[in-house]
């Protein structure tokens, strides 16, 4: 993995409400965006600030249909990111 995706995606996880964000979209396939606005309580504008960091980092993936945004975990840089930071051990 990339070194500055590494430092992306670190300082996406950096957050407390990003890190739950992410543990909530590890438990499912895919979360609509109103239920992550639930889950940290935060306003609208905020949490779609949040989600741009997540999905710049390439930890997120966001899908559309119509109007509802749905969001899902992007498994395959979470196991890179891992993989990664497992070999500095």
């Amino acid at each position: 993995m990339d070194t500055l995706l590494v430092a992306k995606s670190a300082g996406a996880l950096s957050d407390k409400y990003r890190l739950n964000i992410v543990l909530a979209l590890s438990q499912q396939e895919s979360m609509p965006f109103a239920d992550v606005q639930q889950l940290t309580g935060l306003s609208q504008p905020c949490v779609s600030h949040h989600l741009k960091i997540l999905t710049d980092s390439g930890l997120v993936q966001t899908r559309r249909c119509g109007r509802c945004l749905s969001l899902m975990l992007n498994r395959e840089a979470m196991g890179e990111l891992a993989s990664f930071l497992g070999n500095l051990g």
